[in-house]
């Protein structure tokens, strides 16, 4: 994290994400906080559901960082993009990333974005999972390829951006935390970190 924090909390937080997004996401919070990518098996299980996924994951991320460093609050987050029970990942290419958005045109499809909070020494075992449900408007294919050229998202469950261009792909969109849907729900991880505070 650059420049001076604006919170402190009585134990290191780092943040189990290689996600840009996420770091940027978690800086909003003022608190200062180091990163590291995790190693896990992403695989979904057999009949594992979206929800159960995202879930799963987050928590396996928060733990292995958490036992590298006991003595620290590790957040581990993960999202999964659900139309009916198929989990979307993120398109590898631009053709990927057009096809699923032809896909998508005219459905109504679930985010689930998993948090989990770890803190071994601490005793800190915390688990959310936010959903925003998203309808896409019916797109055609020259509009799906004019935004694939404008807004490449191939690092983004799903194939696009709700918080740039992305946003006029929908019809409409409900959530309880509109950061969620782009990587991490910050109203409830804020809650989460408040009694960890050192002001």
């Amino acid at each position: 994290m650059s420049g001076k924090p604006l919170f402190l909390l009585n134990r290191p937080l780092w943040l189990a994400s290689s996600s840009r997004y996420r770091r940027e996401l978690l800086g909003r919070l003022g608190y200062p906080f180091e990163w590291r990518a995790p190693n896990i098996d992403e695989i979904p299980l057999p009949g594992e559901s979206p929800r159960a996924l995202a879930a799963r994951l987050a928590l396996a991320k928060a733990k292995t960082l958490a036992h590298d460093e006991p003595r620290a609050i590790v957040i581990g987050s993960d999202q999964v993009c659900a139309l009916g029970e198929e989990c979307l990942g993120k398109p590898e290419s631009a053709a990927a990333q057009a096809e699923m958005l032809g896909r998508l045109s005219g459905h109504r499809v679930t985010f689930f974005t998993a948090v989990a909070v770890v803190g071994i020494e601490a005793g800190l075992w915390q688990q959310h999972v936010d959903e925003t449900h998203c309808e896409f408007r019916r797109l055609t294919r020259a509009q799906i390829e004019a935004y694939v050229a404008a807004e490449p998202a191939t690092d983004c469950a799903g194939g696009f951006k709700c918080e740039g261009l992305g946003i006029s792909l929908l019809e409409r969109m409900a959530s309880d935390d509109p950061t969620a849907i782009i990587g991490l729900p910050l109203i409830w991880l804020a809650r989460c970190l408040r009694p960890f505070s050192a002001a």
